[in-house]
């Protein structure tokens, strides 16, 4: 008897440990993301085709699969030269109320046509669409941060090997660092490809480095030699913002919706403040295909295999600011990365590509003109090397890498085709 009351005794030990043990990863990671939330800068369902064969992978087990084959499509649409234009100005910072007028536009019900030609966002709400960080605003941070003299680096932008850095006048940036210059490399392409697309919703970045004799990091060299930096390393700073919260995935994109389509009926019950965010969803769709960039919505879905509820937390690396603008930021796992680990993924980048077929109407059209004149490489290369002084230094995509970034825009296009060819006539 005494022998059964020890073996029970140590059996409710083991469950009570257990119990512990999960709770405590549980809080671990949404301290992490509270952490973040508040220290960085700023077709089908998702549940429909799910693969029966999914398991766990680390991040660094992903880091070995090899690029994915390549696929080429040849459909047209109607192309205009807009990738050489600059975004219209607008807000200067996110931090600031904006325009009253749009704000107001924003909270009132909706009245008007949701959609134009089938599947295109209607143009007024277009012209209420948050402007995010322009880049009229974004050159003038980035002249300015490329003089700055930082004066103290600190735990604060999520990962341990990235540090929020103080400049001498009190604003703040978020330093990337990376575990390895790919994730520099992606950060940063990533930023330099939304701006091609005329996506605004990325915080201004800058690229520096971190030379022994630099002015701009003499004050921090002693915190530097502590974190064990490459002296010689490229790093990048990206405008850190404050008084951001965290973005749950709406509705119409969770895997219990058949997806964000212009047949939905959910959204002529949206208010205008919620259209706008999917609006903005919808070029994160975007831009997250066409840079295979796991580490946000992908991952989420990857995570339905053990947590059903994923999707009705916190998104990762997606935060928005008190007027309803989305913040894109961590885009470390885009392009170079994201490539290196296609796949691992493509099945799920592919699902979510597949649960939008509403677009705004403008990054639709520069997806077009970058299909049929089939030099995204070459417009990439020369916006990021305009713009960016140490852009040898840290390097560009390989030519393998370039010829995926095509391909995934030539994908794009031809699902952009079917869906304006299968509700067009709505």
């Amino acid at each position: 008897m005494r022998a059964l009351s020890a073996n029970l005794f140590s059996l409710l030990l083991l469950c009570a440990l257990a119990s512990v043990f999960y709770v405590w990863s549980a809080l671990e990671n949404r301290l992490e993301r509270h952490k973040r939330r508040f220290s960085v800068p700023g077709g089908g369902s998702f549940h429909q085709g799910l693969p029966v064969d999914l398991s766990a992978k680390t991040f660094r087990a992903l880091l070995a699969v090899p690029a994915a084959q390549r696929l080429h499509f040849g459909d047209r649409l109607k192309v205009h030269n807009l990738t050489n234009q600059p975004v219209s100005a607008g807000s200067r910072d996110y931090n600031m109320n904006g325009d009253n007028k749009r704000s107001a536009q924003r909270e009132g019900p909706v009245k008007l046509s949701l959609l134009n030609n089938g599947i295109f966002w209607s143009e007024w709400l277009e012209d209420i669409l948050p402007t995010g960080f322009t880049e009229e605003y974004a050159m003038a941070w980035q002249k300015k941060a490329r003089t700055y003299r930082v004066v103290k680096l600190e735990p604060g932008c999520g990962r341990i090997s990235n540090q929020l850095a103080t400049f001498a006048d009190g604003t703040k940036a978020c330093v990337r660092y990376g575990i390895n210059a790919d994730q520099v490399q992606g950060e940063t392409l990533t930023y330099y490809l939304a701006r091609l697309l005329g996506i605004t919703n990325l915080p201004p970045l800058i690229l520096s480095q971190l030379d022994s004799d630099s002015e701009q990091w003499e004050s921090v060299r002693t915190r530097i030699d502590d974190l064990q930096w490459n002296d010689r390393a490229v790093v990048s700073l990206t405008r850190w913002i404050s008084n951001l919260t965290g973005v749950i995935t709406p509705a119409p994109l969770r895997q219990e919706s058949s997806g964000l389509h212009p047949a939905l009926e959910e959204l002529w019950n949206k208010t205008t403040a919620e259209l706008l965010e999917l609006m903005q969803w919808t070029d994160l769709i975007i831009l997250d295909y066409l840079t295979a960039n796991f580490d946000r919505l992908v991952s989420n879905l990857f995570s339905l295999q053990w947590d059903s509820r994923v999707m009705e937390r916190d998104t990762n690396n997606l935060l928005k600011t008190p007027r309803g603008d989305l913040v894109f930021i961590d885009n470390e796992a885009g392009l170079v990365h994201g490539f290196r680990v296609l796949n691992m993924w493509e099945k799920y980048h592919n699902t979510v590509l597949s649960s939008a077929c509403v677009f705004r109407k403008r990054t639709t059209q520069r997806v077009a003109e970058l299909h049929t004149r089939r030099d995204s490489r070459r417009r990439l290369l020369e916006l990021y090397r305009n713009s960016e002084p140490l852009s040898q230094e840290l390097g560009f995509l390989s030519d393998e890498h370039a010829g995926v970034l095509q391909d995934r825009i030539d994908r794009l296009y031809k699902h952009i085709v079917q869906c304006k060819g299968k509700y067009s006539q709505l």
